[in-house]
């Protein structure tokens, strides 16, 4: 897996975070600026999804197993997106509680991935 890519989500998700957290303080909801902010940080995670796909495809092997690590990268690649789905049904600041919930719970994904992949000094 790429490094700088991993620390570059989980950088982009902790700002959303503090972004959508921020809104819901002011008792905002979600606002178009957020869904760029989502769709930015969601155009990251397919760009790790595709990057750790093809060095499977290539023959690397996680630490910690190949199922666990795609389980994850699957995880990582919908909790953005579905967080942001739920924001939609929720116009009251608890759709930005949502996003920014949605957004951690990335960041802690990434954390986990670079963990599976990294075990084998790769």
């Amino acid at each position: 897996m790429l490094d700088a890519l991993t620390v570059a989500i989980g950088v982009a998700a902790l700002a959303l975070a503090a972004w959508c957290g921020h809104a819901a303080w002011r008792d905002q909801p979600t606002k178009d600026w957020h869904f760029i902010g989502m769709a930015v940080v969601t155009v990251l995670v397919l760009a790790q999804l595709a990057i750790g796909l093809v060095q499977l495809a290539r023959g690397e092997e996680p630490g910690q197993g190949t199922v666990l690590f795609v389980s994850y990268l699957l995880g990582a690649f919908a909790a953005v997106p579905a967080a942001g789905m739920l924001s939609l049904s929720e116009r009251t600041k608890w759709g930005s509680v949502t996003v920014s919930a949605g957004a951690v719970v990335l960041a802690v994904l990434e954390v986990r991935l670079y963990d599976i992949w990294g075990t084998t000094g790769a």
